[in-house]
């Protein structure tokens, strides 16, 4: 609850906006914002900031130099250098910064630091080693580590889901298909299915095993996977008779989806971008390749791996690999930072990114997408700098906003056409899902392959906001996007939660959602004293920190009434969401936006942005999460710009 912000011993928070003073600190820490993110604009136009995750990633790098005995002994001590600085005070891995042990974080990095040659009686080994036992041991783990194991010959494939490539073949109505599962799944299935189903083994050149982490020797293990309902029972009976009758497959049909499953993703490989543009389905296309005889010299193999080390982020004393790439979203968010701040004077800055993102808005190339629409004409864009088969919901909707805002010459076509694919994406709830329509087969959280319930992209809150808000933008001289406006609305209004928030999908968490709603609902004609509006200033009001800042834990994806915008510490970012939230809706007078405006000023460097060390957002709740490098350098300046602004418009 919001009490009296630091740095406020007056009566500050009661005073208006003319402050001569505040203005002049508040135009000052504007222009050294917008500078230093002027400053780091690519030549081309483009906005990229390294994106962190958890530690599995750069542990499975290591791990894919001894699977191929390809090891390059330099990078692999800076990323093992990176693993040991990562390490909590307790011995474990988290997901993220000061968040609980993961156990499989824990085992992957404690078996990438092994291959790197540490001692397992070296004290942060053993701290680690003594947290997995603690947890159940490696037998434990979740089934991408698993399957990790089995292939390093330290599990038995018995204790790995049965995914025989086989399911390539599978018939829509099956109530498992590729077309039922979300794109990052698909992208990272279907190589698996190659590797699981001939067992792929890895040369391991210096034979090191990690039988130390298991509590009974795993050859032992009689039963990995949990029964925890009916429906879970039911699956896992599949999976036993799918092991049982595997040797009756005819070798010509398993040959046959093979070569389904080759030509499925040889057919989205993208070039120096990657399959689907995340290091996991990169990583396992580019084994698979290898396991099928590939010679490292085919151009295929060649541009896999150059697409997998463009992840690198390597540093003096120490590297890791980033999940993926995020130059569209960072442009985007960018573009709308500078435009508030000042249109005119970054004309020049903004028309180039422009001029990018128009190179890079997709058209008629092929999408998974158009399994659902295929009378939808593309229009979108994707998160990455190439990944034409899976255009981003979230990121179309934001870039073609920043456009319509604009208000530059020659953005009608792009606007209208993303406009429209937006509108074909729609869901049949209202809402929109990030890059799937209607993607909704919750029945499939059921299988083994899904412990980390991550398998399905259904509507969200947040992204379901930046649609609207578009239409919105867009809908007021054209009335045809009015009835796809009207249905996110309703779907919106149906999200809410009790205490006015909104669930954030792919941002921490509730401050996120209820951000990024109010956002959109300030384009739409709804007055601001509709309940939408005012349940979610009186819940942005009620988690304000004592210092004017905003903070939330990522805790919050596993403990809603606990730590639903809460944090023991406020961030520059998300207190940028908080403000902008509450201006949108009208709240710009408010005491509660003048402390959160002094804590970001509070906070702000000397080199002009902010240093907020947590993790900012979600890949997946409870699974895995990022870091957006960028947040702290447009978030807080948009805020800033943005109160001004009001300042000016209230005066």
């Amino acid at each position: 609850m919001f009490n009296e912000p630091a740095n406020n011993n007056d009566d500050a928070l009661n005073r208006p906006f003319s402050s001569k003073q505040h203005s002049n600190t508040l135009d000052s820490a504007i222009q050294s914002a917008q500078d230093k993110l002027l400053s780091l604009q690519d030549q081309e136009g483009f906005w990229v900031f390294e994106l962190e995750a958890d530690c599995c990633i750069p542990a499975e790098y290591i791990m894919m130099m001894h699977y191929l005995d390809d090891i390059d002994e330099e990078l692999q001590n800076k990323i093992a250098n990176y693993l040991r600085s990562r390490q909590s005070t307790e011995g474990h891995y988290p997901l993220f910064t000061e968040g609980v042990g993961d156990i499989s974080s824990s085992i992957k990095s404690y078996y990438a630091l092994k291959m790197a040659g540490d001692s397992i009686d070296a004290p942060h080994m053993k701290k680690n080693r003594e947290y997995i036992l603690s947890q159940g041991g490696a037998a434990k783990a979740n089934v991408f580590t698993r399957i990790a194991l089995a292939m390093f010959e330290q599990l038995p494939w018995r204790g790995v889901p049965y995914i025989p490539v086989e399911i390539m073949l599978l018939p829509k109505w099956f109530p498992f298909h590729l077309d039922k599962v979300s794109y990052w799944s698909r992208a990272v299935m279907v190589p698996l299915f190659i590797l699981c189903t001939f067992k792929a083994t890895a040369k391991n050149p210096h034979k090191v095993g990690i039988r130390e982490l298991f509590l009974i020797d795993p050859d032992k293990e009689q039963h990995y996977f949990p029964e925890r309902t009916f429906l879970n029972k039911c699956f896992l009976a599949m999976d036993k008779l799918g092991r049982m009758t595997r040797r009756f497959y005819p070798k010509k049909m398993t040959q046959y989806a093979v070569d389904q499953a080759v030509a499925w993703f040889t057919e989205r490989l993208n070039g120096e971008d990657g399959l689907g543009g995340i290091s996991p389905a990169m990583i396992y296309a580019y084994e698979a390749m290898l396991l099928l005889d590939y010679p490292k010299d085919h151009p295929q193999v060649v541009t896999a791996r150059k697409a997998i080390d463009k992840l690198l982020v390597i540093n003096e004393h120490d590297a890791y690999c980033q999940p993926c790439l995020s130059p569209v979203w960072d442009t985007g968010l960018a573009v709308l930072a500078l435009q508030e701040a000042d249109k005119q004077a970054n004309k020049e800055s903004l028309s180039r990114a422009y001029d990018w993102l128009k190179s890079k808005q997709l058209s008629d190339e092929p999408g998974d997408w158009r399994i659902a629409r295929p009378d939808v004409d593309g229009g979108g864009w994707a998160f990455q700098f190439e990944n034409p088969h899976y255009p981003d919901v979230d990121d179309t909707a934001l870039i073609a906003f920043a456009m319509a805002d604009s208000n530059f010459t020659d953005m009608e076509e792009p606007i209208h056409r993303a406009t429209r694919w937006i509108v074909g994406m729609q869901s049949k709830n209202g809402g929109y899902g990030a890059f799937d329509v209607d993607n909704t087969y919750y029945y499939l959280n059921e299988i083994p392959f899904a412990d980390h319930g991550a398998l399905l992209d259904p509507p969200s809150a947040d992204v379901s906001a930046r649609c609207a808000m578009l239409m919105a933008k867009v809908a007021k001289n054209h009335a045809e996007y009015l009835p796809a406006l009207a249905r996110t609305i309703e779907y919106i209004r149906t999200e809410q939660e009790e205490d006015g928030s909104w669930f954030g999908r792919w941002g921490t968490n509730y401050i996120y959602g209820t951000w990024s709603v109010l956002l959109g609902l300030e384009q739409t004609d709804i007055p601001k004293t509709d309940p939408l509006y005012t349940k979610a200033v009186s819940y942005l009001k009620s988690v304000q920190r004592e210092d004017g800042g905003w903070g939330e834990d990522n805790k919050s994806y596993y403990d809603i009434k606990q730590y639903s915008g809460q944090y023991h510490f406020s961030t520059s970012f998300q207190t940028a969401w908080a403000v902008l939230g509450l201006l949108s809706a009208g709240e710009g007078n408010s005491p509660e936006v003048k402390a959160g405006i002094d804590f970001i000023l509070s906070q702000q460097q000397a080199d002009g942005v902010w240093d907020d060390k947590c993790f900012t957002a979600p890949g997946f709740p409870k699974v895995f999460f990022l870091k957006y490098h960028g947040y702290d350098k447009f978030f807080p300046l948009w805020a800033l710009a943005r109160y001004r602004n009001e300042l000016t418009r209230l005066n």
